[in-house]
């Protein structure tokens, strides 16, 4: 007697639906915050406005491919089970896209920190450098998948490229949000006017780079663990998303970190309301005859002098300019 071994269908195109759904979602997302970014930050310099695009245009197109694997699994391939190990180009080119995504996204955040430890390429190369070796990977991956046409033939013989990007996304990842997170410090260290702004810029920095860093993560888990089934797949579908997100959020939040700003310098500024006033008393004395034959001291009647003292507090290029140049286009905020 034969055995028909009957592929789990719920496990993989049941995966993969519901990650392109989420992936949806997200882009659509992605859609209103470059609308925002465009509204809010007409001002800003043709290079980012053009970066905005080209991560829209990226995430679009990955949706696109996306649901053209879903079409062509749940339409295209309908009622044939034996087709379920099949890659289909639009799926294999979905993750190339992420990785160019995925890599545009690391060089803008790699900018911050060359601007934030004042052009310090120690810090910045290596960040550029394994963003550059995730990127050949994930091209190398759809070659390979565009080749083998098989997720069981491109598990037996390249394994451990897939995982190999997927590390190196996280190590990025990893890299971009501690050197972040330490030139913030020393400059709220510096610059201890700015700890409002600086502690918001900490806070950005920790959760874009821990979503991101988390759910590559975890898809590689996956890959691992269970590499059969399309989990791993549904939600490397979604990492472009985060990535994209993760840079507009960034820049649309500079109006936030604008108001932080100018409250801090409001109270700054009104450091000296609530004092006593300092009065001076400029009377001088007369003397007056008096009926005894003596005299008597008398005041004169004059407006007394009131000065206010008033404390403010001026913001040099040293200062949030630093911190500013290294958070996004300095025109802006």
């Amino acid at each position: 007697m034969s055995f028909v071994n009957i592929p789990d269908v719920p496990r993989t195109f049941g995966a993969l639906l519901v990650g392109a759904l989420f992936a949806s979602f997200l882009s659509g997302g992605v859609t209103v915050q470059t609308l925002v970014y465009y509204k809010l930050y007409p001002g800003d310099d043709s290079n980012i406005k053009s970066l905005v695009f080209v991560i829209w245009l990226l995430d679009s197109c990955h949706t696109g491919l996306i649901w053209g694997s879903q079409w062509e699994y749940f339409i295209g391939l309908y009622g044939q089970e034996t087709k379920i190990d099949y890659i289909p180009s639009t799926l294999a080119l979905s993750i190339v896209f992420t990785g160019v995504l995925t890599f545009l996204v690391h060089s803008f955040f790699a900018q911050r920190i060359f601007r934030l430890s004042k052009r310090n390429w120690i810090l910045v190369v290596p960040v550029v450098g394994i963003a550059a070796l995730r990127l050949i990977s994930a091209t190398a991956t759809s070659g390979t998948m565009l080749h083998y046409r098989s997720f069981t033939q491109f598990r037996d013989h390249v394994r451990w490229l897939f995982t190999l990007g997927l590390a190196l996304s996280s190590v990025v990842d990893v890299m971009i949000t501690l050197s972040l997170f330490v030139l913030l410090k020393r400059s709220k260290t510096e610059v201890g006017s700015l700890d409002g702004v600086i502690d918001s810029l900490i806070l950005y920095t920790f959760e874009t780079g821990s979503v991101t860093c988390a759910a590559t993560i975890i898809s590689m888990i996956l890959w691992i663990a269970v590499p059969t089934q399309l989990f791993f797949m549904a939600l490397h579908f979604i990492i472009g998303k985060f990535y994209a997100t993760s840079f507009l959020v960034t820049l649309n939040s500079r109006r936030g970190l604008r108001q932080v700003r100018n409250s801090q310098r409001g109270s700054s500024s009104g450091g000296g309301r609530g004092r006593p006033a300092y009065v001076l008393d400029n009377r001088r004395p007369e003397f007056r005859a008096s009926k005894n034959g003596g005299y008597d001291v008398a005041k004169s009647t004059v407006t007394e002098l009131q000065i206010n003292v008033q404390r403010s507090v001026e913001y040099t290029s040293d200062s949030f300019a630093d911190i500013n140049n290294g958070y996004g286009p300095r025109s802006s905020l």
